[in-house]
């Protein structure tokens, strides 16, 4: 969803997550939910079920096709796929900036789509990073949890993984904010949509190696770790407080 260069961002964003996640201990599989955590993770059980499911996808389907795409594809292949996406993204992020009254970063978001829209032909080429226009990365879970909402019980959704309540009913909104599905022939629209999916569990490649201990847990703190770094802009509390 986004050049080469700006891929590498968000991996190393996504590696710094998971490597704030190596700092807690590592845990075994459990049965049953730790106690600690039922609150926060109140359907530990089904969670657990659809989290198994997405990971016999994933190795079954997901990972080889983007293993696949990764070694065969050429690389002005992929970041053409990767900018495309990365276009339809400034859309819904120039949406939720101008609900969290970021204004100067929506006026840069609606900059970057008519740029690349027009003199990047359709998306294929980021015209507007080259320019300046720096990409953002927000959307409408972020925007409720900016509202104040919590994140409210942790959720595991089929295909698309760690989740929430709140960043559900985010990824719905979004959905429908998308231009992709507003498209009426359902194999074209299928089509985009896989498409986008595989290069999204591409940009996930790099960051395997990190994960250890119980995958479910280790995934499920890394989320929460992310969406509260996103959420804040970067500007996680200080550990040490006033030390």
């Amino acid at each position: 969803m986004m050049s080469i260069s700006e891929r590498k961002l968000s991996q190393t964003l996504r590696c710094a997550v998971l490597m704030l996640a190596l700092t807690l201990p590592a845990a075994p599989a459990f049965s049953q939910n730790p106690g600690a955590e039922a609150d926060r993770d109140p359907f530990f059980g089904v969670n657990r079920l659809i989290f198994q499911a997405n990971e016999y996808i994933d190795n079954l389907l997901l990972r080889p096709l983007a293993v696949g795409y990764t070694d065969y594809v050429p690389p002005p292949v992929q970041t053409g796929v990767a900018n495309f996406f990365g276009n339809i993204d400034d859309l819904n992020t120039f949406t939720n900036n101008l609900l969290q009254w970021k204004i100067p970063e929506a006026i840069s978001d609606c900059g970057r789509i008519l740029i690349n829209t027009t003199a990047g032909v359709g998306g294929l080429i980021d015209v507007a990073s080259g320019l300046g226009l720096e990409k953002h990365n927000e959307d409408f879970g972020q925007t409720l949890g900016v509202w104040g909402l919590d994140s409210g019980p942790y959720i595991v959704l089929p295909v698309f993984g760690a989740s929430s309540t709140r960043d559900a009913l985010g990824l719905f909104v979004d959905s429908l904010l998308n231009p992709i599905y507003h498209i009426e022939d359902d194999a074209t629209r299928v089509s985009i949509y896989g498409m986008e999916r595989l290069e999204w569990r591409t940009g996930l490649l790099p960051t395997e190696s990190l994960i250890v201990g119980d995958r479910y847990l280790f995934l499920r703190e890394a989320h929460f770790q992310q969406r509260e770094f996103e959420i804040k802009d970067g500007a996680l509390d200080d550990p040490f407080g006033d030390f």
